[in-house]
C-alpha cells in the first residue's frame, strides 16, 4: 500500500452514469475530487452485458447533464452505444476517473473517510457511493436443490442463446430482463417463463407523450408525493415497470408463461399451481441484492439498503449515494434520471463543505 494516502475533498466510488453525473456537478463547483471505478475502461459495465441489450428508454431520455445522447429520437440505444457515450462524456468534461481501481474497504471516522484496497489508500472529506443497483445476483436458496444436470445461470451471466445447452429453457423472473432474454432464447429453444410480468408502460406514452410522461415521472412519481410513495413500495417489492416490451410479446414469440416458481420437487422446478417442469437450463432473472459489507460501520437497514433521505446518509455525515432504486423517484434508476439526484447530492456536498469552513 502507498505510504502516504492521497486526500481529496470528495471521492466518488463508481464510474458509471451516476458517478459521471456527480463528477459533472463536482467539477462545476471546482471541487477537488476523484472517481474510482473497478472497470478497466469507462463504459465496460455496459459492454459486458448481453449482446442484444437495448436501453429501456428512448435516446432523448438517455443523456447525462450537459451532453444529450446522440441517438435518433425514439430509437433505443444498444449497450455498446451507451458505453461509448459514457467514455466520450468523461473525455469531454475531463473527469478524473481512475479506472481499474476496486475499492475493498471504506472506514468511516469522525472527520474523514478512509478508502483502500491492497495497494492504494485514499482519504476523503465527502464520499459518494455510485456503485449501482446490481452488485450481487439474487438467486433463491432452493436453486441448490435442482438436479445437478440442469444448467443454471443468472441473467448477469447471459450473453447470447449460443451459450445455452440443448433442451428446454426456463427463465425465472418476468421483469424486463427476464422477458427480453426469454424472447431471444425462444427463437432457438422451447422456452418457459415463470412469474407475473410487471406493469407495462405503452410505447405511445413515450413516442407521442414522452415529454409529458417524463415530466410526470420526474416531478410526480417521487418520494415527495403520496402517489409516488405508493409507486415506490410497489416497485421496490415487485420490480420496475416494463418499457419497450410487454407480456404480449411473450405470447407472440411462443414463450409459455407459468406461475411463480416456488421451489424444487425431485430435482425439478415447481410452481405456484403445484405443477413441475423438466428443463435442461434455468436462467435466474431474479434481480440483485445490495452488498455494502465493505463499509464500516454498517450504514444499512434490515433490507441491506443504505438508510438515506434522497441519497443523503442518515447514519453518517458527508456520506451520499446515487443510483439507488427510487432514490428520489421513479427515474432515479434510469440513465436519464440520475442527473436530478446527482445535482441534489452535489448541492448538499457544497452546502456541507461551506458550513464546515
Amino acid at each position: 500500500m502507498n505510504t502516504f494516502p492521497q486526500k481529496f475533498q470528495t471521492i466518488v466510488i463508481g464510474g458509471g452514469q451516476s458517478g459521471l453525473a456527480a463528477g459533472y456537478y463536482l467539477k462545476e463547483m471546482n471541487q477537488d475530487f476523484l472517481i474510482l471505478d473497478n472497470q478497466q475502461k469507462i463504459g465496460d459495465s455496459w459492454r459486458k452485458r448481453w449482446e442484444s441489450l437495448l436501453l429501456f428508454t428512448p435516446a432523448q431520455y438517455d443523456g447525462l447533464p450537459g451532453m444529450p445522447f446522440p441517438g435518433v429520437r425514439n430509437s433505443f440505444p444498444n449497450k455498446d452505444e451507451m458505453a461509448d457515450y459514457l467514455e466520450e462524456y468523461a473525455r469531454k468534461y475531463s473527469l478524473p476517473v481512475r479506472s481499474g481501481t476496486r475499492v475493498e474497504k471504506v472506514t468511516i471516522s469522525n472527520h474523514d473517510f478512509e478508502i483502500s484496497n491492497s495497494s492504494q489508500h485514499f482519504i476523503a472529506e465527502h464520499l459518494v457511493i455510485a456503485t449501482g443497483t446490481n452488485p450481487v445476483p439474487k438467486i433463491p436458496a432452493f436453486a441448490g436443490k435442482l438436479d445437478p444436470e440442469i444448467y443454471q445461470m443468472h441473467s448477469s451471466q447471459y450473453n447470447n442463446p449460443g451459450q445455452i445447452p440443448a433442451g428446454d429453457v426456463l427463465v425465472v423472473g418476468a421483469g424486463t430482463s427476464g422477458i427480453e432474454i426469454a424472447i431471444e432464447v425462444s427463437k432457438f429453444r422451447k422456452t418457459y417463463i415463470s412469474g407475473k410480468p410487471t406493469f407495462h408502460i405503452p410505447d405511445p406514452v413515450f413516442k407521442y407523450a414522452g415529454g409529458l410522461y417524463w415530466w410526470f415521472a420526474n416531478n410526480i412519481l417521487t418520494v415527495n408525493t403520496p402517489i409516488g410513495r405508493k409507486a415506490k413500495t410497489k416497485i421496490i417489492h415487485g420490480g420496475g415497470p416494463l418499457i419497450r416490451i410487454s407480456a404480449k410479446d411473450l405470447d407472440t414469440s411462443g414463450v409459455t408463461r407459468l406461475p411463480k416458481m416456488t421451489g424444487v420437487k425431485e430435482g425439478c422446478p415447481v410452481f405456484g399451481n403445484g405443477t413441475t417442469l423438466n428443463v435442461s437450463t434455468v436462467i435466474w432473472a431474479t434481480g440483485y441484492k445490495p452488498d455494502f459489507s465493505w463499509i464500516t460501520p454498517d450504514i444499512t437497514d434490515d433490507t441491506g439498503w443504505p438508510v438515506t433521505v434522497k441519497g443523503v446518509s442518515a447514519k453518517s455525515e458527508r456520506l451520499y449515494f446515487i443510483g439507488m432504486p427510487f432514490q428520489s423517484g421513479l427515474t432515479s434508476g434510469l440513465v436519464g434520471g440520475v442527473a436530478k439526484d446527482a445535482r441534489y447530492i452535489t448541492h448538499m456536498i457544497n452546502k456541507n463543505s461551506q458550513s464546515s469552513n
